[in-house]
């Protein structure tokens, strides 16, 4: 059965070895409320364990768009699954819940168990920095879906928060400020744009762009993880709502955690521009405001707070080593937000 399903394409020895491979890197990620280990049919994760008398269980999915393509592309496989777990824990982190488990999904033309443990290891360290544990996933070979050395990747998370202390943005009002957390870089948004904007350019990839790095490593800078700083802050800071700035940047984005009636009013002149987001707009002749309606422009992250709070979130940030600016504020204006300094 083995032998006529290797002929058909697929390789079940591969995936064992993978599996195996996979395997010291998904035990780093182990909390003690996960029951038994993996292959089993279904993951399991015990909530009565947690510290908490009303959880709400917060869930969220996503994939790491066409980044994949670049990494694939220049065989570096080991940073791409940070960004599928922080693609997932930074979206559920906005209601103020603690990220719990995680699950991953691979699809592949075929498996290489060295580039499945690359991969792996990537999730892995997304999730032990985050503190949640890897605790089931599935990886598919199939050869007639994608071209040779092709993959993708998914993945899905879930947290809890207590019901009192879920944040929905009702109690934001007029007058609050907007804090900016710094990101890391592109994140992982606009890489069809971003990839063709690299063709089109006649670098090399492998050259020094910035602080030593090369454009491949600054273009493959995994995402931020934002849940152990902003967790930090919740503990000390009363926080009226969050925004993860990924795809539609500050346009799109900033207004979803703001209730009717709210609006955003953001200075882009009171944080730093990472120099990949000038190379971008140089590169592509891109205007200013559709920079900001496509990419994080340096803020991957927002928090709303009372405006007596602001040095103090801070702060708390920079001792997280998490650079965060006092970007904006809110107000009742008509429009859902006006970016000024574009």
């Amino acid at each position: 059965m083995s032998k006529s399903y290797q002929e058909a394409g697929v390789d079940i020895h591969a995936g064992y070895e993978a599996v195996e491979r996979m395997s010291s890197h998904v035990k780093r990620t182990m909390r003690p409320e996960v029951l038994g280990g993996l292959g089993g049919f279904g993951a399991t994760f015990d909530l009565s364990q947690l510290n908490m008398k009303a959880p709400v269980m917060v869930s969220g999915t996503d994939g790491v768009g066409t980044k994949l393509k670049l990494a694939i592309d220049h065989d570096k496989h080991d940073t791409i699954g940070i960004d599928a777990v922080a693609m997932c824990v930074n979206d559920i982190l906005t209601t103020g819940a603690e990220p719990l488990y995680f699950l991953d999904y691979i699809a592949t033309n075929k498996v290489v168990p060295e580039v499945i443990e690359q991969i792996v290891k990537g999730v892995s360290d997304g999730c032990e920095e985050t503190n949640t544990a890897l605790i089931g996933g599935e990886t598919a070979e199939m050869g007639e879906m994608y071209h040779e050395g092709e993959y993708d990747l998914a993945g899905f998370a879930v947290g809890a928060v207590e019901k009192d202390d879920y944040i929905d943005g009702s109690s934001v009002q007029a007058g609050q400020a907007i804090i900016g957390l710094a990101s890391s870089g592109v994140h992982s948004n606009g890489y069809s744009l971003v990839r063709r904007l690299i063709a089109q350019s006649d670098i090399d990839l492998n050259d020094t762009f910035v602080d030593g790095k090369s454009y491949l490593d600054v273009f493959l800078e995994p995402t931020r993880l934002y849940v152990k700083p902003v967790l930090a802050v919740k503990e000390q800071v009363k926080i009226h709502a969050m925004t993860h700035i990924t795809g539609g940047g500050f346009y799109e984005n900033i207004p979803r955690a703001l209730p009717e009636g709210k609006s955003a009013e953001v200075d882009v002149t009171t944080f730093p521009t990472p120099p990949v987001f000038d190379w971008i707009q140089q590169q592509g002749q891109i205007e200013t405001e559709e920079m900001y309606n496509v990419f994080n422009m340096g803020i991957g992250f927002t928090l709303v707070v009372d405006e007596s709070d602001v040095e103090r979130v801070i702060d708390i940030l920079a001792k997280e080593d998490v650079e965060a600016y006092h970007i904006g504020n809110i107000t009742e204006a008509e429009e859902p937000i006006t970016v000024k300094g574009v």
